[in-house]
């Protein structure tokens, strides 16, 4: 595989690897702290919304047993990047990427048909800068939250799980949308900084599930 410039490859353990792009978008401690929550069980089929180099969905590999994963991305260097990284991996026959915006879904998948959603969304509104890759992943210039709700309910099963990451200072408007279109909140955490900063909240949602949230301990990152 060729790497090309501003990419560097990163170790991510257990036998697996992720380019990366320097001169696009890079993923975070986000992604790694999502993909160490999200569980899946063999036969399960998931979907990720806006998977961009694919680091989630590619941990997921090497901790659950499942039998497919589609990842859904609109950019196109982060497509290219993402299909790199599922070759490296040889995960072609467990990991999908559909190179279209999610909102197109019903083109690719029956709705009500997958076990488990899951994202690390776009997180700030969108502002007047340029457009540019690093801004798409950023700000909601594709997918709001809103949108993104509505979209992983449509794909859900009944019972089927929607796993997060997000702003806790946004956390009423992403419990909101969920009670809206029947997904429950039924565990959650927090992660602060080390000035012991609350940032961000981690969910885990049932759709048409009960009531009842188990808050998790905060993770210090």
């Amino acid at each position: 595989m060729e790497i090309e410039k501003d990419e560097r490859v990163e170790d991510l353990g257990g036998g697996l690897k992720v380019i990366q792009n320097k001169a696009h978008y890079t993923f975070t401690s986000d992604s790694i702290i999502l993909g160490n929550f999200l569980k899946l069980k063999p036969k399960e089929k998931a979907v990720e919304i806006g998977g961009g180099c694919g680091v989630i969905s590619i941990l997921a590999s090497g901790k659950n047993k499942f039998s497919k994963i589609k990842i859904f991305e609109i950019q196109e260097k982060m497509q290219k990047l993402c299909e790199k990284n599922i070759k490296i991996n040889n995960l072609d026959e467990k990991i999908e990427l559909i190179c279209d915006d999610a909102k197109n879904f019903k083109k690719y998948l029956e709705v009500s048909s997958q076990d488990v959603v899951f994202s690390n969304p776009p997180y700030f509104l969108v502002d007047s800068s340029p457009s540019s890759v690093r801004k798409n992943a950023r700000q909601e210039v594709f997918l709001n939250l809103k949108e993104l709700v509505k979209i992983s309910a449509q794909m859900l099963k009944y019972g089927g799980r929607f796993y997060l990451i997000y702003p806790a200072s946004r956390l009423c408007e992403l419990i909101y949308e969920c009670e809206k279109n029947d997904i429950k909140i039924k565990r959650m955490f927090f992660t602060q900084n080390c000035h012991k900063v609350v940032n961000l909240v981690v969910i885990e949602g049932k759709k048409c599930g009960s009531d009842g949230v188990k808050i998790l301990p905060t993770v210090e990152v």
